[in-house]
């Protein structure tokens, strides 16, 4: 008689559970988490570090070598990645043989343009292809598709004598004109406003909001991440170009950090060192740039959630 007392609340309980959708039992090995076979983990571990020494590598490898003196051997077997007498004397030599932070500065000037123009130009072209209606969008869109399967090599010519007939030629503006919006930035903005609800906008639009209002105050905060990672595109890609600023820039005086390391090269490509160094310069300012925008590159993987 006590045991079918005991197992009456017991019962009861189990009842109770089931009527308010408690959560079904979960089998005890699933609970706890299987933890993977040690070979599996090693394999992973493995991987992992050959990615990162295929990517991080090269450059720990060239700052290992602006760091090191003429007294230190750069070719020796084994090799050695930690200098012995660390010197910043390569940096300088730099500085003293060609104007690296001349070239470096209007590097910054197309690099930062690029960056905004296409902020601004993408966003306004996205979001006019996600949220409004008019005669020929679906055209636009694919003329944008389109755009990005003609390779760049193909139409600079056309863009040197758009930027001769222009007397933009040998001008930082030049450069950055055939740039300033990519059609991947906008197909990316496109799909970031895509993502966002509808009802938010159309409760803005009761309250008598016009589309700018909507595009500035609604949609645009909501997409700060997919902007982040169009600026890093961006600047990246106009920092890096070597090949467009070659053709249009005569003058030394404008030259970007891409071409004057490429006199660096010419000249002293016995000396790795200074090399090297002039590469560790051309690459700071993108690391900078990741650090400063990480947590806005990430969030923008998957954007278009709105937050309360």
């Amino acid at each position: 008689m006590s045991e079918r007392v005991m197992a009456r609340p017991v019962r009861a309980r189990g009842r109770a559970e089931r009527e308010h959708g408690a959560p079904a039992a979960v089998p005890r090995g699933r609970r706890a988490g299987r933890r993977p076979p040690r070979w599996s983990l090693l394999l992973r571990y493995l991987l992992l570090l050959a990615v990162l020494a295929l990517t991080v590598g090269p450059f720990l490898w060239q700052l290992s070598t602006s760091l090191k003196g003429p007294g230190e051997d750069i070719y020796r077997y084994p090799p050695s990645l930690v200098p012995h007498r660390p010197t910043l004397a390569n940096y300088g030599a730099v500085a003293r043989i060609i104007p690296v932070w001349d070239f470096a500065l209007n590097s910054l000037k197309v690099a930062a343009a690029n960056a905004v123009t296409n902020c601004a130009g993408a966003a306004l072209a996205g979001y006019a292809l996600a949220r409004m209606r008019f005669r020929g969008r679906r055209a636009a869109l694919v003329v944008f598709v389109m755009a990005m399967l003609v390779p760049v090599e193909s139409i600079m010519i056309a863009q040197f004598v758009t930027m001769r007939e222009l007397q933009l030629n040998n001008t930082l503006l030049g450069v950055v004109l055939p740039g300033c919006i990519g059609g991947m930035n906008v197909l990316l903005m496109r799909n970031a406003f895509a993502g966002l609800p509808y009802e938010v906008e159309e409760a803005a639009f009761v309250d008598g909001a016009n589309a700018w209002q909507r595009f500035v105050r609604i949609a645009l905060p909501s997409v700060k991440g997919t902007l982040a990672v169009v600026a890093i595109f961006a600047f990246m890609g106009a920092w890096d170009d070597f090949l467009w600023p070659l053709i249009v820039l005569s003058d030394q005086s404008k030259f970007t950090l891409t071409i004057g390391l490429n006199f660096l090269h010419g000249t002293f490509a016995d000396n790795q060192r200074l090399v090297a160094a002039g590469t560790v310069i051309a690459v700071l300012p993108l690391i900078v740039l990741f650090a400063c925008l990480q947590r806005y590159f990430f969030r923008g993987v998957g954007e278009g959630a709105v937050k309360g």
